[in-house]
């Protein structure tokens, strides 16, 4: 377990509305009770945040990803840092375990925007002075803040249980990367459990819909695990496992660091080949987004040793493995 925080007086962790189930399980690992603050919405819809306690030289830290809905959630994070500022807080920390508008991080096209390098210059502006986060969709957004930014990994924990639960089957895995996109990420986590890797080589046609052309590597009778950093209309992920099982794969399995599923996601993900989705909790799965097919696992105590870390000026790189 974390190692419980020695100065209770020196530090809060604060909650948004977006994820706290999360925030309440990494202060139980810290083994601290969430300071209290309140988040609604005024009747024009404009969002309100209330600091309920004395901050002032406080360590504080926010948990709150960006997810769905992105802008409520981003605007309450940005308010709450404004609102922890103006107390006098002594250092602010964004737990942002989801980075949300992060896909558009470079022009693609003429008159495109950048929109992961404009929610780094609003979070700055708003006053926070540090930034913790888990697998960006794209490491570059990173360099987008002039100030620090701890980037946590999901992958050992994804690595951990594939670990595990093919401890004695291992011959007989394969790890795909589902886009051209994904083979950095997909070689690493192959490496790690030490098995073979393939990649799918698709094109896209347009947003949120993707087509299978072929498949580099052998996967025929292999249990195969797609590996990806986020699934959001989940088109990708299910067509790839179904190219998959097409070209003799005998089991599928997926996992992501980020479940967004939006849309037809749910629907697409119990009628495809998948026999198994495990995703983070960075974002929260409510009850109509629960299905047989996926397991969730944790962040907490990663995010809850990344916050003992920063505390107290400890190094957080081991972390990592």
């Amino acid at each position: 377990m974390t190692s419980t925080i020695k100065n209770t007086e020196g530090i809060k962790i604060f909650a948004g509305s977006a994820n706290k189930e999360l925030a309440k399980n990494i202060a139980k690992s810290l083994g601290l009770e969430l300071s209290q603050s309140e988040a609604g919405h005024f009747s024009d819809g404009e969002t309100f945040v209330k600091v309920c306690e004395m901050v002032r030289g406080v360590d504080c830290f926010i948990i709150q990803p960006t997810s769905q809905p992105g802008n409520d959630n981003l605007m309450e994070l940005l308010i709450m840092i404004d609102a922890l500022r103006r107390a006098s807080a002594g250092r602010i920390t964004a737990v942002m375990p989801y980075y949300g508008y992060a896909r558009q991080d470079r022009k693609a096209k003429a008159r495109d925007p950048i929109s992961a390098r404009m929610v780094a210059d609003l979070i700055q502006s708003a006053g926070a002075d540090r930034i913790l986060t888990m697998d960006l969709h794209c490491a570059q957004i990173e360099g987008f803040f002039t100030i620090p930014v701890d980037h946590m990994r999901g992958t050992p924990l994804l690595v951990k249980y594939y670990c595990d639960k093919f401890s004695e089957d291992k011959d007989t895995i394969a790890v795909v990367a589902p886009d051209v996109g994904s083979v950095k990420r997909t070689r690493a986590f192959a490496e790690k459990i030490d098995v073979p890797m393939a990649i799918i080589d698709k094109r896209r046609a347009e947003a949120n819909v993707s087509e299978v052309m072929h498949i580099i590597g052998n996967v025929q009778g292999k249990r195969v695990i797609l590996v990806d950093d986020m699934i959001d209309t989940a088109g990708t992920i299910c067509n790839a496992a179904n190219a998959l099982k097409d070209h003799g794969a005998i089991e599928v399995y997926a996992c992501c660091t980020h479940g967004v599923l939006s849309g037809p996601a749910i629907e697409r993900i119990e009628k495809s080949a998948i026999k198994e989705l495990v995703i983070l909790d960075t974002i929260a799965l409510p009850d109509e987004k629960k299905c047989d097919k996926i397991k969730q696992l944790s962040v907490a105590e990663i995010l809850a040793e990344s916050i003992h870390s920063i505390h107290y000026n400890e190094s957080v790189s081991k972390l990592f493995h």
